[in-house]
Parts: C-alpha cells; structure tokens; sequence
C-alpha cells in the first residue's frame, strides 16, 4: 500500500510537465507537403501543409490552447506564387523558454492583427514570402536552430490533414 501511495506521488509530480505541452493542429484541410527536408534533399527543418488552393478561407493558428499571436503584415494583396525571401506574413508565439513557434505565408484578411486566442484565423492560404505555391509553413526554433523533434511521429510528407489532425506537440 505504501508503495502505491508513492508511485501515485510521483505520478502528480509528472502532471505539470504533460499540462505545459501544446498540440498543433492542421491550420486548414490539405496534405503535407515538405517536413524535415525538402524534396530536393536540402533541410527545411518545418512542416508545410498545403491545400492547393490560393486565398483558401481561414488560414489558424496551428497551436492549441490560448497564447498570444504576434501578426505581421509584410505583404498586402492576394499573392499564390510568392513575393520573395522576408516578405511573408507571420504569426508568432514566443514561449517563455525563449523558442519561437512561426506561422508564415497567409494572406492579409481583417484578421491579421494581434491577439490572445486559441486556433485563431490570421489570414487566408497563400504564398507571401519565398514560397512557391499556397501553404502554411509551420516552425519551432530558438537562436537560429529550427527543432524538428516537435512533429517527428507525428506527421510525414504526403499525409492528408484535416483542421482536427495532431501534426505535432510542442513541449
């Protein structure tokens, strides 16, 4: 009996670790298109999940739970095939651990401002930035170093996703 009453401590110890990791979700229907690489060989270190249509209603933030979104705007305009390298539009929650989780590449709506919220809509599906098509590009990195263990398991390149699917866990 003693040795379940500390096997049961031990367990509430673990709780607060398991509550602090936030699920991330699909920001829209669509299939993975890129994760740890790209299919030229080269790293990507994210996850890309398009669904083939430009200016697609309703681009979310990917994170579940209610943190802050830092939205910004660096292109105006419906843009399907790119605008160049560090123009695309971002959403972005820092952690307190100083890790970054981005969003890039939606299109301005009158929902790209800052907020509190849990899953909610920035933009519309789009290409802003150095993109190549509409997608969603999906980050976590802290002083340059993009983390890939947040989706490894979770996801793969040519999945189906729908706005329920788990495409990772940030803890």
């Amino acid at each position: 009996m003693r040795y379940m009453t500390k096997v049961s401590l031990a367990a509430l110890a673990l709780l607060p670790l398991v509550a602090s990791a936030h699920t991330v979700k699909s920001p829209f229907p669509g299939t993975v298109t890129a994760t740890t690489y790209y299919s030229s060989g080269s790293f990507h270190g994210a996850v890309d999940i398009s669904s083939g249509r430009c200016n697609y209603w309703g681009a979310e933030t990917g994170v579940v739970g209610s943190v802050y979104w830092n939205v910004t705007v660096r292109t105006s305009g419906v843009y399907c095939n790119g605008t160049g390298s560090g123009t695309q539009n971002e959403a972005k929650h820092v952690w307190e651990s100083g890790w970054t989780f981005r969003q890039w590449h939606f299109i301005k709506t009158s929902d790209s401002y800052d907020r509190t919220c849990d899953r909610c809509q920035v933009g519309n599906e789009g290409a802003t930035g150095n993109a190549t098509g509409p997608h969603a590009h999906l980050q976590q990195d802290k002083a340059g170093t993009n983390d890939t263990s947040w989706y490894n398991g979770y996801t793969v390149k040519g999945e189906a996703v729908d706005r329920a699917e788990t495409v990772g866990v940030l803890d």
